[in-house]
């Protein structure tokens, strides 16, 4: 990937955990990718922004709004039938942002398009990514 790689804000991650999220984006949704970030109730890291693209979203917002947002769904849908919380699926006019949420950490990324197999994909395979850190989180804690 490159170039197409952001410069780092911040160091939250491994190397090999930054790649683990490119590949899994990168294969889910292929080469409509805009961009790929992690982020955490008080800090955030961009671990992919295609090349073509300018770093001048205000990432914290988002992040912020996002913790807010899954508050929120959790408050509101926790006891529903329609079980527990996978993932937010935004759509906007020049794309989406898929977002899964644990109660420690998330990801989203956003994409030029998507389809449901993509979304699906995408989303199961970064919640089993964030489950599988907290596993290890837990055990060396």
């Amino acid at each position: 990937m490159g170039n197409e790689d952001a410069e780092l804000e911040h160091d939250l991650l491994s190397e090999e955990a930054r790649e683990r999220l490119r590949i899994i984006a990168r294969t889910a949704v292929g080469d409509s990718l805009r961009s790929v970030t992690y982020f955490t109730r008080t800090d955030y890291e961009q671990v992919y922004l295609r090349s073509d693209l300018e770093r001048d979203a205000d990432l914290s917002s988002f992040i912020g709004s996002e913790w807010q947002s899954f508050q929120l769904t959790q408050d509101t849908y926790g006891d529903s039938e329609l079980g527990e919380y996978q993932y937010t699926i935004r759509a906007f006019e020049n794309g989406y942002l898929l977002r899964v949420t644990t109660d420690r950490e998330g990801v989203f990324l956003t994409t030029d398009g998507l389809t449901m197999t993509d979304v699906e994909s995408a989303a199961a395979a970064l919640e089993e990514t964030l489950e599988h850190w907290r596993e290890e989180t837990d055990v060396d804690a």
